[in-house]
């Protein structure tokens, strides 16, 4: 069984709302919505990493990124250790830049249906903590 490290990112900008990008129809959980984040390299922290992911995926450069949750999930085929960070200091405008489509979304209104399973406890808490705001 396949045994990944996500590092993921929860880009929220001061109007309390949330870049997401859709999922590739031929990647794994096709065309489903996500946070921007990718593989851990073996030479690299999770927050290297995030900071290459970000970089490569949406052309920003994360400046300031706290640890918001870590939590693993067991697919038939995969095993996954995800670390979300939020990243509320960056450089830059986040775009698709590996032409997936991306957007600004209000935390209240995030579904956690649109995206991946192991998402859901993560767009609870943030809805827990940041819908009120």
């Amino acid at each position: 069984m396949k045994k990944l490290q996500i590092a993921v990112g929860i880009i929220r900008n001061s109007d309390n709302a949330i870049f997401i990008t859709r999922r590739a129809a031929d990647a794994h959980m096709a065309n489903k919505l996500e946070f921007p984040g990718g593989k851990i390299e073996a030479d690299e922290t999770p927050e290297q990493a995030l900071i290459r992911e970000l970089q490569e995926e949406v052309g920003i450069t994360a400046q300031q990124t706290r640890l918001f949750e870590n939590l693993e999930y067991a697919f038939s085929d995969r095993h996954i250790t995800l670390w979300f960070y939020l990243v509320e200091s960056w450089h830059g405008e986040p775009w698709g830049k590996e032409g997936q489509p991306g957007e600004w979304v209000a935390v209240s209104a995030l579904d956690a249906q649109a995206f991946p399973p192991a998402n859901e406890p993560v767009i609870a808490r943030l809805k827990a903590e940041f819908a009120g705001s």
